[in-house]
């Protein structure tokens, strides 16, 4: 790990190249030569926020349309032509971004061009293939709220903290919706946001960044502009008091408990105190939670804290599931006081210095692989706001300090500011208010 550290640590933005092609896609290329493969990864800013009421769903939808044939590569072609060329591929979606990205050997970057665009441009909307796809995604989504305790009271959870934002509905949309899509919709959706003035692509690996410049000139910058998409402007009002879910799932056999706490999103500079104090609370056994409620109290089985990159105020959650001898009542009380305590009495030097290791660590092991940096490259671009933020990264978590961490536990972490959700095979009782 030592030689991972010391390598990697010399990284300097100046490694990095960035441009814009014509038609406004961005493109940045960070040469490594190490080993003779490479990395394209393309972010569309386009996710769950980006719907509306009537069309949830469909930026997750459009993950799995684009692998479904273009004009040049056919249904099916997209995953045999790069597996032919010794490629291989994966896509997400989330709130706020749909992301692709190749992995190849350096030689074949050309064809790699060639796929990208000949979906971007063309995309083949065939009818037949969109409501196959549109019931694979209904049955996705049945699916996972039937076989996912966490999803099933996560979807809960963010549409009552969030009322007005479209945070609100999950990434993978509402049913009603998943079925009604029409073809103008799909259509429209994929010429506004598949734009290439809507997307940042990142290179890492054994390129020649002049060689990118001219394939990305020749492929990627004939594809035709488009007006840009509408902003987001709904900003979620203030919570001022505890929201409060309950759902019966007859099959669950121990209680889940899920807080929300409104937070701000990435740029703010709470956020990385944000991110040590939920590893404080919850990363390894030593973790405050996992140490009082686990071994200590036994009253959970699991527990874990967690927050997304966010391009808008979103939610640091806590999650657990409650061992067989506690009910959910207990399990919510024993989690209330300990984030009491650490809004109350602060943390020790020793936690502190322990997780900052911890993410000191973890970021140097993962831009020690060309994939992981070449997507930690465009979320710093993207959620931060500038690629060169991912260098100042370690820097930036040893700047956070004790008092930082009770100050955000003291100004988020509070009764008014939390949605809490109960999932549970018996009928809520009411007997379980603070």
């Amino acid at each position: 790990m030592g030689t991972t550290l010391n390598a990697h640590a010399t990284m300097s933005p100046e490694d990095v190249t960035k441009f814009t092609l014509k038609n406004g896609m961005t493109i940045m290329v960070m040469e490594d030569h190490s080993i003779p493969n490479a990395n394209m990864y393309i972010f569309w800013k386009v996710g769950s926020r980006n719907e509306y009421p009537g069309t949830t769903g469909i930026a997750h939808f459009f993950e799995h349309m684009m692998f479904n044939g273009a004009k040049k590569y056919g249904p099916k072609m997209f995953d045999q032509t790069m597996e032919a060329n010794g490629g291989a591929n994966n896509a997400y979606t989330s709130e706020n971004l749909t992301v692709y990205t190749n992995w190849y050997p350096a030689d074949a970057i050309e064809v790699m061009f060639d796929l990208e665009a000949d979906r971007i441009q063309h995309l083949a909307l065939d009818p037949d293939i969109v409501e196959s796809e549109r019931g694979v995604v209904t049955s996705e989504r049945s699916t996972g709220l039937e076989n996912s305790n966490f999803r099933t009271i996560w979807e809960e959870v963010k549409n009552a903290a969030f009322r007005a934002h479209p945070y609100s509905w999950p990434v993978i949309g509402h049913a009603s919706d998943i079925e009604n899509w029409s073809m103008e919709d799909l259509k429209s959706f994929h010429k506004t946001f598949y734009a290439p003035n809507n997307a940042v692509t990142v290179f890492v690996g054994a390129v020649d960044t002049e060689e990118v410049k001219r394939l990305a000139e020749k492929y990627f910058e004939p594809i035709p502009a488009q007006e840009p998409p509408r902003k987001i402007h709904t900003v979620e009002p203030e919570q001022k008091g505890e929201r409060r879910v309950y759902v019966q799932k007859p099959s669950v056999t121990s209680a889940n408990i899920m807080m929300g706490f409104h937070m701000p999103p990435n740029p703010h500079e709470d956020y990385y105190p944000l991110l040590l104090l939920s590893d404080i609370l919850s990363s390894g056994n030593s973790s405050r939670l996992m140490r009082s409620l686990v071994f200590e109290q036994q009253v959970a089985d699991s527990v874990s804290t967690f927050a997304f990159d966010s391009f808008d105020p979103n939610l640091f959650y806590v999650y657990g599931v409650a061992s067989q001898s506690a009910d959910a009542t207990t399990l919510e009380k024993a989690i209330i006081a300990e984030l009491n305590k650490v809004a109350k009495e602060g943390v020790t030097d020793k936690e502190l210095q322990k997780v900052k290791n911890q993410r000191l660590v973890d970021f140097y092991r993962n831009v020690g692989t060309i994939n992981n940096r070449a997507d930690m490259l465009g979320r710093y671009e993207l959620f931060h706001g500038d690629y060169k933020k991912m260098f100042s990264a370690p820097e930036d978590f040893e700047k956070v300090t004790k008092e930082d961490i009770q100050r955000v536990a003291k100004t988020y972490l509070i009764k008014k500011n939390r949605t809490v959700g109960v999932l549970d095979s018996k009928e809520d009782s009411h007997e379980n208010d603070l």
